[in-house]
């Protein structure tokens, strides 16, 4: 069966075509065909060998994380999901501790470390030509999504962020959840798949919503936030530490997808009373930078200021992710159709490593 496949030891990353074909393992499995697989900034620092870990005994793993699959063969235990339907799977799996977290099915907020994940750590991923899972880790999604179910497991970032701060803005006494009257602008940081996303999914939420990123110029890209209804903000053009200006000096929260910490830390610093800072990147390894940390952390103090970070989602967020999908395929066709930049297939797959184009590429399968 053909997969690609990263050999950490050896530092190369190859299409193979002998890995094991899967079968049904209890009563609960479920096999899927792999359709798409979408490519991130995970993947390719994964190629170059920063991180990334294979399962126990095997010399590869299996890349991939963001999957597009149809179901062909369920096990008899299997209620919910049937052949024919079309799915996508999430990414962590618990600890063997079963740690409190784990226990209840929330391994994105395990205490341990010690969980697994497709296609980083421990555990093969999903770009190979079939996969078996159980079925609480796989999500049905409407046939109507097929263009862009690939999406779902990068808007779950933002669907967790946005779960976190609906709970932490009730600090405020004024607040009122059910109608977002207490917050109104919101700064993404960065126009890559999971900032678009997120700008759409904020602006769905009634968010006055701002972007600002390295870009202008970049017509894919100032057409898609035109058509969501954002104002850009181009870096070219705007000090970080100036961004505030162009969203009417005054921001409530940050969503920052960009892995850039100097940019992130000076927008950090400007920001005004009540703001919360949420940082859903991992920056690469680079020299340290400087920062006075003692003027941020008086800042946050004085400022009421809430900086949280998030990573991977639970099954409320890939759930609530397909129907934003289904809500962004209604009010924005062209705009998410439009984050999909190429579709490539697996024999290509270092092009969009090595030399990635436009938003997001995905390479498909079968």
């Amino acid at each position: 069966m053909r997969a690609v496949a990263v050999f950490p030891t050896e530092k190369k990353v190859s299409l193979i075509d002998d890995h094991p074909e899967p079968a049904l393992e209890s009563p609960t499995s479920v096999k899927l065909k792999v359709l798409e697989v979408g490519i991130c900034g995970t993947d390719r620092e994964i190629c170059t060998f920063e991180y990334g870990e294979a399962p126990p005994q095997s010399p590869y793993f299996v890349l991939g994380h963001e999957s597009f699959c149809e179901v062909i063969e369920v096990g008899s235990g299997v209620q919910q999901i049937k052949p024919g339907d079309l799915a996508v799977l999430s990414v962590r799996r618990p600890c063997p501790e079963m740690c409190p977290a784990c226990r209840v099915g929330r391994q994105d907020f395990c205490y341990t470390g010690d969980f697994k994940e497709r296609g980083i750590k421990k555990l093969h991923g999903f770009m190979t030509e079939l996969i078996v899972e159980d079925q609480q880790y796989v999500y049905t999604v409407p046939r109507e999504l097929r263009e862009i179910a690939v999406l779902t497991e990068p808007l779950t970032v933002t669907e967790k962020a946005f779960d976190q701060l609906s709970t932490v803005r009730e600090r405020m006494p004024w607040h009122d959840r059910a109608s977002n009257s207490s917050t109104r602008n919101a700064l993404i940081l960065g126009a890559g798949p999971v900032g678009l996303l997120a700008a759409m999914k904020m602006v769905l939420e009634g968010f006055n919503t701002f972007v600002y990123s390295l870009g202008k110029g970049d017509a894919a890209k100032e057409k898609i936030m035109k058509d969501i209804g954002v104002t850009f903000i181009p870096a070219e053009d705007v000090k970080a530490s100036d961004v505030l200006s162009p969203c009417g000096g005054h921001v409530d929260v940050v969503i920052e997808a960009l892995g850039a910490a100097t940019v992130s830390f000076e927008v950090l610093q400007a920001l005004e009373q009540n703001a919360i800072f949420i940082f859903t990147g991992v920056p690469g390894r680079k020299a340290p930078i400087p920062f006075d940390l003692s003027d941020l952390m008086k800042e946050l103090v004085l400022k009421n200021q809430l900086v949280f970070g998030t990573v991977n989602a639970g099954p409320a967020h890939f759930r609530s992710s397909i129907a934003d999908l289904e809500r962004f395929n209604v009010r924005f066709p062209q705009a998410v159709r439009g984050l999909i930049t190429a579709r490539i297939a697996m024999e290509q797959f270092a092009g969009p490593i090595d030399q990635p184009v436009g938003i997001k590429n995905v390479i498909q399968v079968n």
